[in-house]
């Protein structure tokens, strides 16, 4: 059915069912309770580890919903994942700034690494993933030293061991995206500006159309990556725009999500090919 890729999937239009959830408060701020989602695999053996993939949905730091990846939560907890969907502070419904946003997403992979064994993950096998402003924390999480909540415990790494971007706000520098509200902090909060070496592999998925993320930002920071030894995969679709990669375009969602696949499997965390039906 999709004869162009190097991988089958069996897509159909329902989402998927028979999953193992639960929701889980990792954090509290005042009287606000932070959640996440976890999606386990079905047929989960204890005496097995995980790899383990963390979404961050995007709205530019200023509104968004965890059902924007429920649906990469339930294939990939079927691939045998365990998935966690974040909840994080935002401008909308909690009148703070990205940098809350950014110290949100840290305390989220820390509280996932140091209650691992509870999910059966294996810590060194976390990815982190998102889209737009959820892109950033995924890129920020691994790559920004500040920003961390004064309650974290920092001895527990929040830094994800692998990255996956759908048309991420990477640049935060003058001309960049969201500069107005962060300002001269861009040194120390544009994952852009803060690329280093040993920094995790990463696959990029971006639209050569959309309005907020120019072609040439992408193009640099896998330059940048590269430079330090780091590998940086990046997909361009032409003509599409910003959020293309969701499920409600469900060609690009399939597309993205094949290669995505792919790109986990090359760096051996999940380990056959995915002959699995997303409902």
């Amino acid at each position: 059915m999709m004869r162009n890729f190097s991988l089958t999937l069996l897509l159909f239009v329902n989402v998927l069912a028979v999953l193992s959830q639960e929701q889980v408060i990792y954090k509290q701020v005042d009287s606000i309770k932070l959640g996440m989602e976890v999606f386990r695999p079905n047929k989960e053996s204890v005496d097995d580890l995980y790899p383990a993939i963390v979404f961050f949905f995007g709205g530019g730091w200023q509104r968004g919903s965890l059902n924007q990846f429920k649906a990469h939560a339930n294939y990939l907890s079927q691939r045998g994942m365990v998935c966690f969907l974040v909840d994080y502070r935002v401008n909308k419904r909690h009148q703070t700034t990205p940098f809350e946003s950014l110290k949100d997403a840290k305390s989220a992979i820390r509280f996932i690494r140091a209650n691992a064994r509870k999910w059966h993950v294996n810590p060194e096998q976390i990815v982190a993933a998102g889209g737009s402003a959820g892109g950033h924390l995924a890129a920020a999480s691994a790559l920004i030293d500040h920003y961390d909540d004064v309650s974290d415990s920092i001895s527990v790494s929040c830094k994800p061991n692998a990255l996956i971007f759908f048309n991420p706000v990477i640049d935060n520098g003058p001309g960049g995206y969201g500069y107005e509200r962060i300002g001269d902090a861009y040194k120390d909060f544009s994952p852009l500006h803060n690329i280093i070496k040993d920094a995790p592999p990463t696959i990029m998925f971006l639209g050569t159309e959309d309005h907020l993320i120019p072609v040439e930002t992408v193009k640099y920071y896998q330059t940048v990556m590269e430079k330090v030894g780091s590998r940086c995969d990046l997909y361009l679709y032409d003509g599409e725009g910003h959020g293309f990669f969701n499920r409600s375009n469900l060609k690009f969602y399939q597309e993205t999500l094949v290669k995505a696949d792919s790109f986990l499997i090359s760096i051996n965390y999940l380990q056959k090919e995915p002959y699995i039906e997303i409902r």
